[in-house]
């Protein structure tokens, strides 16, 4: 498998690839994460993920690789009642986006593109996850101790909350994490 750059400076996605034992950089693809109207979940994190991705290839660091080099680029939301959560911004819309999850399913979708030059390889994941329901002490908590403001959804599962809230998922437990890995290797070996 060709090394590849991943366009994320998110410390769970590297983790996560780490875990996987893939050989890959990271020049990370900022954008403002906005999207047209009327794309599905599924096409909004596919729009993000391609538009960090481009972020990343126009960066004077990209001149170091070749034009062909891949490009590993995802986008997570977390999807309640068909409206998209994103990050929260401040302390109390972490503390409002977890009441809404309490006791509650809900869908996690990250977009994933892979690219090069020449080709591109897109697709999204969806896990559900199921909640217990949170007593506002354990919210509040979890808020201030983790400060979850750079994740969908206002938290991780791999941390407290995931612990002690989630009473089950059905789809990818990485995926919730941030990547659907299983998916990613099997793309980049089919097609890099």
């Amino acid at each position: 498998m060709q090394k590849f750059v991943l366009a994320s400076a998110s410390p769970r996605r590297k983790s996560i690839l780490e875990l996987a034992l893939l050989n890959f950089d990271i020049l990370p693809g900022e954008t403002t994460e906005t999207y047209p109207a009327g794309l599905s979940p599924e096409q909004v994190t596919i729009h993000v993920a391609r538009e960090k991705g481009i972020a990343a290839r126009n960066k004077p660091l990209f001149a170091m690789y070749e034009a062909d080099h891949p490009i590993l680029s995802a986008d997570t939301i977390v999807v309640l009642d068909d409206r998209i959560i994103g990050k929260p911004t401040n302390v109390e819309e972490a503390i409002n986006i977890l009441r809404s999850l309490s006791g509650r399913k809900h869908k996690v979708i990250t977009g994933v593109v892979i690219s090069t030059s020449m080709k591109e390889i897109a697709f999204a994941e969806t896990t559900e996850v199921n909640f217990n329901t949170l007593s506002e002490e354990s919210i509040r908590f979890y808020v201030e101790e983790y400060r979850p403001f750079d994740k969908a959804g206002a938290y991780a599962i791999q941390e407290w909350i995931g612990v002690i809230g989630i009473s089950g998922i059905y789809g990818d437990y990485y995926n919730v994490m941030g990547l659907p890995v299983n998916r990613v290797v099997t793309a980049l070996n089919e097609h890099f």
